[in-house]
């Protein structure tokens, strides 16, 4: 059974959150202050955390500075701040992914299988000779999931790194913002595009030269972006 952390501040969200997440075969714990959130997030083991930002004791963007410090485990930031810099900032500390209040619990749920579905599949264990991709400079492991720029080793979340390999694996194709957030994310959008142009944004400050004149992953205006070869 599944380990959730939900630090939350609200009782009726947390506890509906909760209950749904209970109804769907999970192991929910729950906190309500920051310190005391971060605090199990970093001592005990979770399979996947949910995370609001505006917390007593301690917000939301240091828990998560935090944890992605010390773990990589899943985390996905709840929150009634709607702003895209806030956005911005939480994809940018590490979180897998951002819901702004009010939303479906059932939309929760459903984030939370996908999240943990793929960080399963990312993490089982693959002794096979390491799978690489080697594009002018750029080099992929895909099997450690580890990316060089110039042999300079480049540190990648989960979300970048899956999103930088499938531009990567398929060349000189142009997907949308939609697109990509199914593929990598494993569900649509529901307008929430933002956290794809966040996570090239984060992708190309690590691999390109100039992100004004990218070579590896350029914008199709009104289109979307494809991976140059």
């Amino acid at each position: 059974m599944s380990k959730i952390l939900i630090i939350e501040d609200d009782t009726a969200i947390a506890e509906l959150e909760k209950d749904y997440l209970e109804l769907s075969s999970f192991e929910v714990t729950l906190e309500s202050d920051g310190n005391a959130g971060a605090a199990r997030a970093i001592t005990e083991d979770f399979d996947l955390i949910i995370l609001d930002l505006m917390l007593p004791g301690m917000d939301g963007f240091d828990i998560c500075r935090i944890i992605r410090d010390k773990k990589n485990t899943p985390i996905i930031i709840v929150s009634a701040k709607k702003d895209d810099i806030d956005k911005i900032r939480g994809l940018g500390l590490g979180a897998d992914d951002y819901m702004t209040k009010p939303f479906s619990p059932s939309e929760l749920v459903a984030r939370v299988k996908a999240h943990l579905a793929r960080f399963e599949r990312l993490t089982s264990t693959n002794k096979q000779q390491n799978e690489m991709i080697e594009i002018r400079g750029l080099k992929i492991d895909k099997t450690a999931r580890r990316v060089y720029v110039n042999s300079e080793e480049k540190s990648f979340t989960t979300k970048e790194f899956d999103l930088l390999c499938f531009l990567a694996q398929n060349p000189n194709h142009v997907y949308s913002k939609e697109e990509l957030f199914k593929e990598i994310w494993e569900m649509d959008s529901i307008g929430d595009i933002a956290t794809v142009t966040v996570h090239i944004k984060k992708i190309r400050e690590k691999i390109e030269e100039s992100t004004s004149n990218p070579q590896y992953i350029e914008t199709i205006w009104g289109v979307g972006y494809r991976f140059k070869v």
